[in-house]
Formats: C-alpha cells, structure tokens, sequence
C-alpha cells in the first residue's frame, strides 16, 4: 500500500454528509451557552439566524446596538460554515465588516440570513443580510471570511 503525502483534503460536496441543524444548536448550546441566537435553518453554504431585542440590546434613540448586529452577522457565517464543512470548532473569523443601513425596529427580532460566497481548503467567505422584520429593506449587511483549521488524519 503506497503511502500519499501532501494530500489535499476534501471538504464535504453538496450531498455529502455535513452537519445538520440540530447537531449545530446542540453544538453551540454545549460550546457557547452564552449566545442568545437561536438558529432557523441550516443549508449546505447557508444559514438563518434569530435573535430577539430586549432592552439590554438598546442603544440611546430606541435603536438596536451595532454589537447585537454584528453578532448576529457572526454567529450566521458560523452556522453557515458548519453546516457545509460539519463541525470544526476551531473555524474562526478573520474578517468582519459591515455595513449600517437604516435602523433597525427595537420591537422585532434580529434575522441574519447567511450565503457562502466561497469555501476553498483553508478559508470560507460569506455575506450575511440583516432584518429587522423579514418584509422590509435590509437594516445592514455584513461580509466576512472564516478561518477553516486544516484536517487532522
């Protein structure tokens, strides 16, 4: 049996067995029991996020903090990942920037809906498109790269 070096690791193909939604939640639960995003729904290179404003969330004006937005931004690239390459704790941002667009409603949740822009060996890129009540315009939208930790064995 030849032995190769220098393979290339293969992440998950569409179809391939990834993480689901409810091994995420469980995950996050488990590693991140602080975290108040609750996930909606996982895809292959996708994610949707919610997070419910209180009035510790509030910033002076009746608007919702930029931290409660990145977060969200955040944990949606997070879940994202996850859900296509399976669970790889030790993925981390590297980059997130994002744009404020309007303000956001203190009376309705956070959604962060996530799409993967690309997913390569070492990097995963992905935008992330924040409401505050799913049938008005965006209230920010956020890009950003994640670190992907290379495979072991």
């Amino acid at each position: 049996m030849q032995r190769q070096f220098g393979a290339i690791p293969r992440w998950p193909a569409i179809g391939d067995s990834v993480a689901t939604k409810y091994e995420i939640i469980d995950f996050l639960a488990r590693e991140f029991p602080q975290t108040r995003c609750m996930v909606e729904d996982v895809g292959h290179h996708s994610a949707t996020i919610i997070h419910h404003v209180g009035t510790e969330h509030l910033r002076p004006g009746n608007t919702v903090s930029g931290p409660l937005l990145m977060t969200v931004a955040d944990v949606a690239l997070y879940v994202a990942v996850l859900g296509t390459i399976g669970i790889v704790p030790l993925a981390v941002t590297t980059s997130l920037t994002i744009n404020f667009l309007r303000r956001p409603s203190a009376e309705q949740p956070i959604t962060g809906v996530c799409q993967l822009i690309k997913v390569g060996r070492t990097l995963a890129v992905g935008e992330v498109s924040l409401y505050s009540n799913r049938s008005e315009p965006m209230v920010a939208h956020a890009v950003g790269t994640y670190s992907i930790p290379p495979r072991r064995g």
